[in-house]
């Protein structure tokens, strides 16, 4: 099983700064994510700032979620 979310904070350009319980640190980047239709709204920069960690993944407002196996692999370490 992959570490978990343990802190997200967002960045500019629909990216996002996520700490996981392994300690590593990963930049994500949503944006390939926006065009699908349960994403969208997230175009709305107040709505994607609104980014929290949620269950072991993230979460916005409009409950918008992704796997945490996938934030943790797509997301780029730094």
């Amino acid at each position: 099983m992959n570490p978990r979310v343990k802190d997200v904070k967002p960045q500019d350009n629909y990216r996002l700064l996520v700490t996981f319980t392994n300690g590593e640190v990963g930049l994500l980047d949503m944006e390939p994510y926006l065009d699908y239709n349960m994403f969208k709204s997230l175009r709305n920069v107040d709505l994607f700032n609104g980014v929290r960690p949620a269950h072991g993944t993230i979460q916005w407002a409009n409950e918008a979620d992704l796997c945490p196996d996938t934030v943790y692999l797509d997301s780029v370490k730094v």
